[in-house]
């Protein structure tokens, strides 16, 4: 059975390499799926299933293909962080939660806020599980997806 978790990591994954090497994002994720169906993916478990698949391709496609504005969109939500300063993974989990909440409008945001601490607190630093919070909650307010009170009622 197929989770949004897991593609959300397999997406996570690629996006990081594609990062970090300078390679097409789209080429990493197509070298992540051929290395599952190898025996020597990254995540453990099952290969990955068809919806997940379909998700993190949609993930991944849609993040490349509005990198710009998402990027403009953490940097204006970030207090003193230029994306170039940012963890590589940091970064990357900020891009996929910016284009959940811009684009997929069928995912409530709250789910995206929590599934991008989720992938911070798994992949990231001691710090990244705050540090990505802090950014996601904003973007979601600024984006209108999220109450504006939302920190105050907590």
């Amino acid at each position: 059975m197929g989770s949004r978790r897991r593609a959300r990591q397999f997406a996570l994954q690629a996006m990081y390499q594609a990062d970090l090497m300078g390679i097409s994002a789209m080429d990493s994720l197509n070298h992540l799926w051929t290395g599952h169906l190898d025996g020597e993916g990254l995540i453990e478990g099952a290969a990955p299933d068809s919806e997940e698949v379909e998700f993190a391709q949609r993930l991944v496609a849609g993040a490349i293909e509005d990198l710009d504005a998402l990027d403009v969109l953490i940097e204006e939500c970030s207090t003193n962080w230029r994306l170039a300063r940012m963890p590589i993974v940091d970064r990357n989990i900020l891009r996929l939660a910016a284009f959940e909440m811009k684009h997929c409008a069928d995912i409530p945001a709250n789910v995206s806020v929590n599934e991008a601490v989720e992938l911070a607190k798994q992949f990231g630093t001691a710090d990244s599980r705050a540090f990505v919070n802090g950014i996601v909650d904003r973007m979601g307010r600024q984006l209108g997806r999220l109450d504006p009170d939302r920190r105050r009622k907590r």
